[in-house]
C-alpha cells in the first residue's frame, strides 16, 4: 500500500511542471499534439539512482539494528525467565508473585519499545521516499523541457510504445548527476532508536 501511495504522489508530482507551464504559455492544441509523450519506469528511478540505493541502504541498516538488538533482549529476557522458574520452586507463592509481575512489566516495556523503533524505521523510509519523489519531480520535469516532449507518463500505463520513448536510463543518469546520493543524515544519526536493553 505504502509503495502505491508513494508511486501515486510521483505521477502527481510530474505534472506539476506541466500545469505550471500551462498557466504561464497555454499551448496550441495542434502544438502540444505534435509534442512527444515520452515514459520511464518509475520504479527503477528509485531503485538504480545513487539517491534511492542510498535511502534503502540507510534504512537496511537501520532495520538490521533493531532486528539485531531485539534477538539480544529476547534472548536475555529467556534467561532471566528460566532463572525466575528455578526461584519460583524456592519460594512462596507471595514472595515470588512481585517478582514475576515486574518481570511482566519488564516484557511489555521492551515489547513496545522494539514496536516503536520498528515504526520508527517505516516512517523514516516513508519520509525519504517523499524527499526523493520532491526532488527527482523537479529533475524529471527539468527534463521534459529540455526534451521538448508533452509528457513523461509512467510506462506500466502504458500498453504499446516505441522503444525509443522510454527514457529512463537518461534520467536516471540526471538524477545522479543532480542530486547523487542525496541528503544523508549526521554520521550520529539513525533512522531509528532501538530498543533499550533490559
Amino acid at each position: 500500500m505504502v509503495r502505491r501511495l508513494c508511486m501515486a504522489a510521483l505521477c502527481a508530482a510530474l505534472i506539476v511542471p506541466i500545469a505550471g507551464l500551462a498557466q504561464t504559455a497555454p499551448p496550441d492544441a495542434q502544438a502540444v499534439g505534435a509534442l512527444p509523450i515520452l515514459t520511464l519506469d518509475q520504479d527503477a528511478l528509485y531503485a538504480r539512482s545513487q539517491y534511492g540505493q542510498a535511502l534503502r541502504a540507510r534504512i537496511a541498516r537501520a532495520v538490521a539494528e533493531v532486528e539485531a538488538q531485539s534477538r539480544r533482549i529476547d534472548a536475555q529476557l529467556e534467561a532471566e525467565e528460566r532463572a525466575l522458574t528455578l526461584q519460583r520452586a524456592q519460594m512462596t507463592p507471595q514472595d515470588f508473585a512481585p517478582l514475576a509481575a515486574a518481570f511482566d512489566v519488564k516484557v511489555q516495556r521492551l515489547r513496545a519499545e522494539n514496536d516503536a523503533a520498528e515504526d520508527a524505521v517505516r516512517e523514516a523510509e516513508q519520509q525519504g521516499r517523499q524527499e526523493f519523489i520532491a526532488a527527482a519531480a523537479q529533475v524529471v520535469g527539468d527534463y521534459m523541457v529540455e526534451r521538448g516532449a508533452a509528457a513523461i507518463i509512467d510506462k506500466g500505463a502504458v500498453i504499446v510504445s516505441l522503444l525509443g520513448l522510454d527514457v529512463t536510463d537518461d534520467v536516471v543518469m540526471r538524477i545522479d548527476a543532480v542530486l547523487g546520493a542525496g541528503a544523508q543524515p549526521d554520521a550520529q544519526g539513525s533512522a531509528a532508536a532501538p530498543p533499550t536493553d533490559p
